[in-house]
């Protein structure tokens, strides 16, 4: 019987490591199980945002193609006007009586043309006389010259324009040599 109690007494303390082996593993499965479910709610966030992120650059660029196609259409719808005067400067027979009043259809198209560019912001840029300066004229020829100081615009080949503060063409220019 000894045998059997000494057992009985040795089976007991295993079970009570075993039950506290158990509870060791449980409490150290418990921050596991946490990181877990918190690395899963950060997962869903990322992939929400992420796709929010998506919807918004979409619509975003939806938003800026439909402005982009109303400002073209806006001066699109400007410049029809000048497109009919231009067709009918051209069925005027141009004889010697018609040249004239062909050369002044030509400027008020040319006029109407000005008025809708300047309505839009555009400018020309004032090159004749101006000191040549390359962020807004290109020097297509230098010709030396005792008249004009080194470095002046002497002739405007191509006009520039500007859209506010931003270039839109330079002015092809000719500058003076010393």
């Amino acid at each position: 019987m000894n045998k059997k109690t000494s057992d009985s007494q040795s089976s007991a303390p295993a079970a009570e490591e075993a039950g506290e082996e158990q509870n060791v593993v449980a409490d150290a499965a418990a921050p596991l199980e946490k990181a877990e479910q918190q690395r899963d709610e950060y997962y869903d966030l990322l992939v929400r945002k992420t796709a929010e992120f998506d919807n918004f650059r979409k619509r975003t660029e939806r938003e800026r193609q439909t402005l982009a196609d109303a400002a073209a259409a806006s001066l699109i719808t400007e410049l029809l006007p000048l497109v009919d005067d231009l067709e009918r400067a051209l069925q005027v027979e141009a004889g010697d009586e018609g040249s004239n009043s062909y050369r002044r259809g030509v400027e008020l198209i040319h006029k109407q043309m000005l008025d809708v560019l300047k309505k839009r912001g555009v400018k020309p840029i004032e090159a004749l006389g101006a000191d040549f300066d390359p962020n807004f004229h290109q020097a297509v020829i230098h010709e030396s010259s005792t008249d004009h100081r080194e470095g002046e615009v002497i002739a405007e080949l191509q006009r520039g324009y500007m859209l506010g503060d931003r270039l839109l063409r330079p002015a092809m220019v000719k500058v003076a040599k010393a």
